[in-house]
């Protein structure tokens, strides 16, 4: 058989935890360059509307504190550039958009229009509510298949009874 076997010696031992240490760096540092997202190629920060009132909104053009507004026909709102940096989305009714535009323009307010595929697109990416019907139908059938498969257990189980 073999001899007794050496032990390194501690100049070998620190070498090989100087280069385990430095093999594990560099995959770290490759492992955190894979996962960061480039400079330029960051996504934007979706705006963050504060949904206020159409008293508010009458407060504030009065205080002329709005700087610009955008309309969304398609989802009948405004989107309001406020003075101090923060967005408002107003709500409004059918046919309401001629009169808030007059009251923006009449005070002096830049308003713009957004096209009909920047509309919709901004309707499509509103939160819908989840309907849960397929949910909901799918209990149901589960259901229905624990209570036949309990009958008919039930039923084979009486009958073996009555034939003993």
């Amino acid at each position: 058989m073999n001899g007794p076997q050496s032990s390194p010696s501690p100049s070998q031992t620190t070498a090989v935890l100087r280069r385990l240490v430095a093999v594990c760096g560099a995959s770290l540092a490759c492992l955190c360059l894979l996962y960061a997202a480039p400079a330029g190629a960051a996504e934007e920060t979706p705006v963050k509307y504060i949904h206020e009132s159409t008293a508010e909104y009458e407060k504030q053009l009065s205080a002329g504190e709005i700087t610009g507004a955008t309309f969304n026909r398609r989802a009948r709102s405004v989107h309001v550039a406020l003075k101090n940096g923060q967005k408002a989305l107003i709500k409004y009714g059918k046919g309401e958009e001629p009169k808030y535009s007059a009251q923006l323009v009449a005070h002096h307010v830049p308003v713009t229009v957004l096209k009909p595929a920047a509309a919709s697109a901004e309707v499509k990416k509103e939160p819908h509510p989840v309907h849960h019907k397929l949910r909901y139908i799918v209990g149901g059938i589960v259901i229905a298949v624990i209570v036949i498969v309990g009958a008919v257990l039930l039923f084979n189980r009486r009958r073996r009874l009555a034939a003993e």
